[in-house]
C-alpha cells in the first residue's frame, strides 16, 4: 500500500481520469513547486477502475475552468488543519476566455492579438466549444 503523508493545509485534486494527471501537473507548474506535491498515477478506484490524484501541500489559486476542460469529473478537496473543508465538483464551463485558441486563420483573434479568445460550450457530450467571433468549433482538449 502506498503511504503519502496527510496534508495540513492544501488541495487534493481527485478523480482525474487516468493519464490526464500529467497535463494538470504540468499546467500548474508543480515540478517547480517549493512545497510538497504528491502525484499518484493509476490509483485503484471503485468507480473509475483507475484514476490519477494530485496532492498539493499548499493553498494555491487554480483556474477551475481549465481543470473542467481537462476533465469535468474532477473533484477538488480543500484541506484546512488536516480536514476537508470544501469539496468542489467540476464541470465543463459554459464560457471560457483565453484558455482555448481559435484555429481559424481568418478569425479576428488570429490577426488582432489584443482580442480575447472567447468560446462558448457547443456540445457537452463531444466537449466542443464555438468561437464567439467566427463560429469555429474546437475541442476542449485544445487548451493552451
Amino acid at each position: 500500500m502506498l503511504n503519502i503523508d496527510q496534508i495540513k493545509n492544501g488541495i487534493v485534486i481527485d478523480h482525474i481520469k487516468a493519464g490526464l494527471g500529467i497535463k494538470i501537473f504540468n499546467w500548474l507548474g508543480l515540478d517547480r513547486a517549493p512545497y510538497g506535491v504528491a502525484f499518484v498515477v493509476n490509483a485503484n478506484s471503485r468507480e473509475m477502475k483507475k484514476k490519477d490524484i494530485i496532492k498539493i501541500d499548499n493553498t494555491i489559486s487554480i483556474n477551475f475552468d481549465v481543470l473542467g476542460l481537462i476533465d469535468p469529473n474532477i473533484t477538488v478537496n480543500v484541506i484546512e488543519n488536516e480536514v476537508i473543508t470544501r469539496k468542489i465538483k467540476l464541470k465543463l464551463p459554459e464560457r471560457v476566455e483565453n484558455v482555448l485558441i481559435c484555429k481559424n486563420p481568418r478569425c479576428i483573434t488570429s490577426t488582432e492579438h489584443y482580442v480575447p479568445h472567447i468560446f462558448h460550450l457547443e456540445n457537452p457530450r463531444q466537449r466542443t466549444y464555438r468561437c464567439e467571433y467566427c463560429d469555429e468549433v474546437t475541442s476542449a482538449g485544445d487548451f493552451r
